[in-house]
Formats: C-alpha cells, sequence, structure tokens
C-alpha cells in the first residue's frame, strides 16, 4: 500500500513493484474484451462501444481487486463502488451515442450510394441522349441536303423525305419534351393542380390515342374494371403516366399479342394495372426499369416504321410522376410478359 508521505521515489519503486501484478489481473479482461469485439465486428456499433466502455471500467476493477487480494477495506469498497457506478453512466450513454453515430453512418452511406447512382444515371443518360440526337439530326440533315442539292428531285421522293423529316422531327420535339419533363420532376418543380378525376376518362383517352399504333402492329387492346374510382390527382400528368405506360406495352409486345389495362380498387386505394406481352423482364434487369434512360439490353437503334424506342425515359417519368401523386408503381413479370401496377390515393367524397 502506497503512503501519503512516500516521496516520489518511493512511489515509483511501489507502482513497479505493483505493474506486473496489475498486467496480469486487466490482460486477461482486456483479451476477453478484444474477443468479444471480434465476434461482434459485424454487429452494430452500439453493441461495440458498449464494450469498448466496459472493457477499461472492468480492467480497472479486477486489477484493483486482484492487487489488495480481495480485502474489502473501505477504500477498496469505495473504489468498486465507483467503478460500478461509472459502468452504469457509461454504457447508458454509450448505448445513445452508438445508436446515433450508427444512424448517421447509414444515412451518409446511403446518401453517398444515392449520389453515386445519381451520378452515374446523368453519364448515361448524356451517353444515351446524344445518341438518340445525333441519329434523327443526320438523317434530318442528309435528307434536307438531297432535297436542296437537288439530288432528289422526283416530287413522289421529295413528298417520301418531307414525310420522314416531319417522322424524325416529331421524335425529337418528344425527346426534348420528356427532358424537360424529367428535368421538372428531378428538381422539384413540377406543380400539380389536385382535382377528383375519374380514372375511366383518362384510360379510355390513353388508349384511344394508342389504338393507331396498336391496330398497326396487330396488338389487340382490351380494357376492363369492377369499379371505376375517382383519384385525387392532376389530369394532365395522370394522363401522361397512362400514356406512357400504354405506349410502352404496345412498343413492347409482339404481333398477335394482347396489351390488357385493368382498372380497380384495392386496399383502400386506385388500382391501374397494364400487362402486355414483351416475353419478361430479366431477373437483373427488372430492378432498373424505372432508372432514367435505361432500355434493357435491346440496341438503342429505333424501330423502322415510325416505331421509335423512345430515349428511355417514359417509365422513368411516369414513376416521378406517379410518386408526385403520393402514389406508388411498380413492376413484375406476369404470364406472357409483365405487369406494371399503379396504385393512386382516391378521392374524399
Amino acid at each position: 500500500m502506497i503512503g501519503s508521505g512516500e516521496s516520489l521515489g518511493e512511489m515509483l519503486a511501489h507502482a513497479w513493484h505493483i505493474l506486473p501484478f496489475a498486467l496480469m489481473f486487466a490482460l486477461p479482461v482486456v483479451l476477453l474484451g478484444g474477443l468479444a469485439l471480434y465476434l461482434l465486428r459485424h454487429g452494430s456499433l452500439a453493441s461495440t462501444m458498449t464494450i469498448l466502455v466496459l472493457i477499461p471500467v472492468f480492467a480497472t476493477l479486477i486489477a484493483v481487486l486482484g492487487i489488495s487480494g480481495f480485502m474489502f477495506t473501505p477504500a477498496l469498497t469505495t473504489m468498486t463502488l465507483v467503478c460500478l457506478l461509472v459502468a452504469l453512466v457509461t454504457v447508458p450513454a454509450a448505448l445513445v451515442l452508438g445508436r446515433a453515430i450508427a444512424r448517421r453512418s447509414v444515412w451518409e452511406r446511403e446518401a453517398r450510394k444515392r449520389e453515386r447512382a445519381a451520378e452515374a444515371s446523368r453519364r448515361e443518360l448524356v451517353a444515351w441522349i446524344s445518341h438518340d440526337l445525333r441519329s434523327p439530326l443526320a438523317g434530318i440533315q442528309a435528307m434536307a441536303e438531297a432535297v436542296a442539292d437537288g439530288v432528289v428531285a422526283d416530287p413522289i421522293e421529295v413528298t417520301g423525305y418531307a414525310r420522314r423529316i416531319s417522322g424524325e422531327t416529331t421524335r425529337l420535339s418528344g425527346m426534348v419534351g420528356d427532358l424537360f419533363e424529367l428535368s421538372r420532376i428531378t428538381a422539384g418543380a413540377l406543380q400539380l393542380t389536385m382535382a377528383a378525376v375519374p380514372l375511366r376518362d383518362v384510360v379510355s383517352d390513353a388508349v384511344a390515342a394508342q389504338a393507331p399504333l396498336a391496330e398497326q402492329k396487330r396488338v389487340r387492346m382490351i380494357e376492363y374494371a369492377n369499379v371505376w374510382p375517382v383519384v385525387s390527382g392532376s389530369d394532365p400528368e395522370l394522363a401522361r403516366i397512362v400514356r406512357n405506360l400504354v405506349s410502352n406495352a404496345v412498343r413492347h409486345t409482339p404481333p398477335d399479342g394482347t396489351v390488357a389495362v385493368q382498372i380497380g380498387i384495392e386496399g383502400g386505394e386506385a388500382l391501374l394495372a397494364v400487362s402486355d406481352g414483351c416475353g419478361g423482364i430479366p431477373d437483373d434487369e427488372i430492378g432498373r426499369v424505372f432508372d432514367v434512360a435505361f432500355r434493357g439490353t435491346r440496341a438503342r437503334t429505333p424501330e423502322r416504321g415510325g416505331l421509335a424506342s423512345g430515349g428511355g425515359l417514359g417509365l422513368a417519368i411516369a414513376k416521378g410522376l406517379v410518386e408526385a401523386h403520393r402514389g406508388r408503381i411498380g413492376v413484375q413479370n406476369h404470364g406472357p410478359g409483365c405487369r406494371f401496377e399503379v396504385r393512386l390515393p382516391l378521392a374524399m367524397p
């Protein structure tokens, strides 16, 4: 026992004599704590911090008890009580701080993941849109130069060139419109004028608008409903959602296939389901269907006959508009193709 009247040299000599015994009693606790940390290396941050707090407290307590020979003098009893009180205070603090740090770490990790995904999506969008814009522009330029230079002089050929230039111009206009709509959605600048909208009118107009394309591809379109719900939404944006889904279904359904549009109420929400005959979506791609500019493994070259594949923005726009209506959209393989489901809040009576 170190006395209060001892000199510094005598105190250091006592400390040097005590050190091996202190290490002998404290090291097992430290090793057990290290083993516990290793076993819980994949566990929560709160449990790790709790063990880190308990290791020095219990190492100190065991070392003191061992050196004293477990002779509980008033001083030893007081120190034991102090160690226990410290543990009672620090362990809850470690749990709270560990959970707070864990939440922040998870948030930062998810934020970095979202940022990387957004950057990759932007690069992909720029690359794909650049390709899709250059192709029709090059065609328009070539055909316009051919007409201007007199290479094409026959009135029938000139009319054909003019018709093709008009078609390419319409496709370019649609792509630019999609880009503008997507930029409004991603920038949070989309403002909806909410009202009670009968879903029957929206679906009927969208199906009628796609009827010529479906007839050209020999695709049968059917719509059925057990009830026609009224939803809370913006009429133009709801029409854009349905039009994008139906046109996407018609475009990817082979000739003599069927596109079915189902309307109903399920779980207190309006349900709009569009099923096609696309042959299904690979499992490794189905999670990216709503990504910007994603069009799967198919070639990005527009189809002939006016059935352009678009800029790969239709489903991304539909997803953004559905979420702006506080709704949900999803896709799953179903039968000969896939099934897109949109759930929207019902209008208050």
